[in-house]
């Protein structure tokens, strides 16, 4: 339907029964007779932790920004092309709890290994030197896991096997595990970290101190401080598009000329193709009336241009939505000249981050609206990396957690999410 125009809430209230706009039309799709049903997908930005492939685009903009660093060999690192792994693992927040506890899982393992490795040499030397130790030898190191037998060297016979007494020689492989595991435990001094105190470890008589590895959140990895004599710098600016701002007026010949390029280079229009008429039309029209309650976000509700600035000019343009319950994004288009900094990754990282800074005045603002999820396309399954997240169900309208949905995603292309038959 052609929407002349329409509250903020009126437009909230049909995205969550799965509509969408683009310019003043908006549509829905009439999920169980397309070929690609399309789910309305949100992510939910404040329990959100990037996951490593998010953290390398933004470690990768840092270096850009410091040093004019460039990765060798780059090409558009598209949000399709990220690593899938960990979205379908799940929550990001214990995704990163996970690894440490392998690599603890891992080094101990080794640790073990080498013991029992020696154990088996002096076996072989002398069989009746080694004795099985009591279960509560277990209860006294405190471990709070199971007790396990524990193989314990007696004092060899002189002439006889190694003299524990002294220390013994070590391979260097063998130090370097040793200086890894001292360094785990001098970032976790208390040895609360699993693994540890469960391979035998007494616990630490100080009290624990606080932990220095925690894992940095989204707004620290993105605003991470430059050094003075940084190569480039990096501003992001919200200008109102419908009604046009003046700041919005003054920079949308810069803005269409992106636009412009980003068609012809990235989806291989013809040069005559993306007219000035035809970009106002598609991606600043809006019906959206203004609006700027004064308990609402500083900028009012309503549609948006976020302009990324790189020294002085547009690199990038995402168009969102402000509404009274989400940022909904709506369209991105950038610089071809900068396809290696993955802008499509890092602005949705950037408007996730804005999502959470518009929550601390307007505490019903808490989601991130990222359009369609289509599970069939699997250049648009890349949404589904942003967790946590969910996806409306055609037929009740509940948003499901999108790990549930999966499974019958799987199996039918079409699904209804509720499982509830009352509903």
């Amino acid at each position: 339907m052609w929407a002349h125009s329409m509250t903020v809430q009126d437009y909230q209230d049909l995205i969550d029964r799965g509509w969408r706009r683009s310019g003043k039309y908006v549509y829905k799709p009439v999920m169980n007779q397309t070929c690609c049903p399309q789910y309305t997908i949100r992510c939910r930005p404040l329990q959100f932790q990037p996951s490593k492939s998010h953290k390398k685009v933004l470690k990768k903009m840092l270096k850009f920004l410091a040093k004019g660093e460039v990765p060798k060999g780059s090409c558009e690192d598209e949000p399709m092309d990220s690593t899938m792994d960990d979205a379908v693992a799940g929550d990001f927040a214990l995704i990163n709890k996970l690894d440490i506890q392998c690599d603890l899982k891992t080094l101990s393992d080794d640790v073990k290994e080498s013991l029992e490795s020696e154990g088996k040499n002096s076996k072989k030397e002398e069989p009746h030197e080694l004795l099985q130790a009591q279960d509560s030898i277990g209860e006294k190191l405190g471990s709070g896991e199971p007790s396990h037998s524990v193989k314990v060297h007696t004092v060899p016979k002189p002439g006889k096997g190694a003299d524990l007494s002294k220390p013994p020689c070590r391979k260097a492989k063998e130090i370097r595990k040793e200086r890894k595991r001292l360094k785990r435990m001098q970032q976790n001094p208390a040895g609360e970290i699993e693994g540890f105190q469960a391979q035998g470890h007494p616990p630490s008589l100080f009290p624990p101190k606080a932990k220095s590895n925690q894992p940095k959140s989204l707004e620290d990895l993105i605003f991470e401080s430059l050094p003075e004599n940084a190569s480039h710098k990096l501003e992001v600016r919200v200008v109102r598009s419908s009604p046009p701002s003046s700041q919005f007026k003054a920079t949308l010949l810069e803005s269409y000329q992106v636009y412009k390029r980003y068609q012809m280079v990235i989806h291989k229009n013809s040069p005559d193709t993306p007219t000035e008429s035809q970009f106002t039309r598609f991606l600043c029209s809006s019906p959206l009336e203004a609006e700027t309650p004064p308990n609402g976000p500083d900028c009012g509700y309503g549609s948006f241009h976020q302009q990324y600035w790189l020294d002085g000019k547009i690199i990038a343009v995402g168009v969102i939505d402000i509404l009274p319950n989400c940022v909904s994004s709506v369209y991105l288009y950038y610089d071809p000249d900068y396809s290696f900094l993955s802008l499509g990754v890092y602005s949705a990282l950037r408007e996730i981050a804005f999502t959470r800074q518009l929550h601390e005045k307007t505490s019903q603002l808490s989601y991130y609206y990222m359009g369609f999820y289509i599970h069939s396309c699997p250049k648009m399954k890349y949404k589904g990396q942003y967790r946590p997240s969910d996806l409306l169900c055609p037929e009740t309208y509940v948003w499901v957690p999108i790990e549930q949905c999966l499974p019958s995603l799987e199996n039918s292309k079409y699904c209804r999410f509720n499982q509830d038959p009352e509903a």
